[in-house]
């Protein structure tokens, strides 16, 4: 991940953009204490209200947070509480720090007292490895490292890799092989590692939701890389949380209305190991191979952890199996781009 940039606060009194937030494109807090009036889009309030915002990185991603608050240095504080817990968590969870616990795990194996926080992300990583029969797994680094290698050789097969070398890295791949509670983490299998890409970012922005309500802010939208609405928009209606078009990124293919939910994406476009893009990062625990399916997959979910976890594994899954997974949750919805771009919803 890149280290963040230090802390920018800056002051401004009103504020002209856009209500689209293209997911992974602006990572914004837009937030307000509940009951107070807003400046509105590129209008002013008839309350007074100071909008604060801050530019910078953030669990990997430029990052912007803007606070609509009656008193400026209220909002500056939580603004700076916000990222600070934000950078502890990647001194954490980064897979990209030397020096973050989880690159300590992957280089010794084993991790004696865990951070209490890397034994709750575990948790929700075995949760919904449960629930997705194994789709979602965090062991897939292996994978990736045997990807990353081979196609960064000048002579790379564009066949990928051997089939040997997958069998290989199947064979460190696994979410049964981690082994861990509150004293102790290790992995079964030499050669085994952990990559928290496909849930961190939720985890982080539910911590920041976490942060705000309990400093009485709600009416907002947080996006640590995934999105996720508090409440409705100040004025009662729906945020709007715009998609990526999977066939153009630099495009909005549809918007969301989100009131109280977190939503995210996942999709091949996102990071592609080939230049004819037959290989991306979406890669299946169970056959080595990545996913075909689906140019897209958005889902919708209470919480951003939630939503994170399922848009990763839904895209390795078929329909039937996605119905059947957000039937038992009870909640949510799925929006699919096929791999022929027909676009399809399942609901809960």
């Amino acid at each position: 991940m890149i280290k963040p940039r230090p802390s920018k606060i800056t002051p401004i009194e009103s504020l002209v953009m856009s209500p689209l937030l293209t997911r992974r494109r602006i990572i914004g807090i837009s937030a307000a204490a509940a009951g107070l009036s807003l400046i509105s889009f590129g209008h002013r309030a008839k309350a007074e209200a100071h909008l604060v915002t801050w530019q910078g990185h953030a669990m990997g991603a430029l990052a912007t947070m803007q606070i609509h608050h009656h008193d400026r240095t209220t909002a500056e504080r939580l603004i700076e509480r916000s990222l600070a817990e934000v950078r502890r968590l990647e001194q954490i969870f980064s897979l990209y720090r030397e020096d973050s616990v989880l690159s300590a795990l992957n280089r010794q194996s084993t991790l004696v007292a865990p951070p209490p926080e890397l034994v709750a992300l575990l948790s929700e990583c075995h949760r919904y490895s449960e629930l997705t029969g194994g789709a979602f797994d965090p062991t897939v680094q292996a994978l990736w490292v045997l990807y990353r290698d081979h196609f960064s050789k000048p002579s790379a097969d564009p066949n990928g890799p051997p089939e040997a070398m997958i069998r290989k890295a199947l064979g460190q791949t696994g979410f049964g092989g981690v082994l861990f509670d509150e004293n102790r983490i290790a992995f079964r299998q030499r050669g085994m590692s952990l990559t928290f890409n496909g849930i961190a970012q939720g985890y982080a922005t539910d911590r920041v939701v976490d942060i705000l309500r309990a400093n009485g802010i709600s009416n907002s939208l947080i996006d640590m890389g995934e999105t996720r609405a508090l409440d409705a928009r100040p004025d009662g209606t729906p945020w709007q949380v715009g998609l990526t078009d999977p066939s153009q990124p630099e495009k909005i293919s549809e918007t969301l209305e989100t009131i109280d939910q977190a939503v995210a994406t996942s999709g091949a476009y996102g990071f592609r190991f080939d230049p004819a893009g037959s290989f991306n990062h979406l890669l299946d625990p169970r056959t080595g191979t990545s996913s075909t399916l689906y140019r897209s997959v958005t889902v919708r979910m209470p919480t951003a952890t939630a939503a994170d976890a399922l848009s990763t594994a839904f895209s390795l899954l078929p329909e039937a199996d996605i119905r059947a997974i957000v039937g038992k949750i009870g909640k949510g919805d799925v929006h699919l781009t096929t791999s022929e771009g027909q676009r399809r919803v399942i609901t809960a």
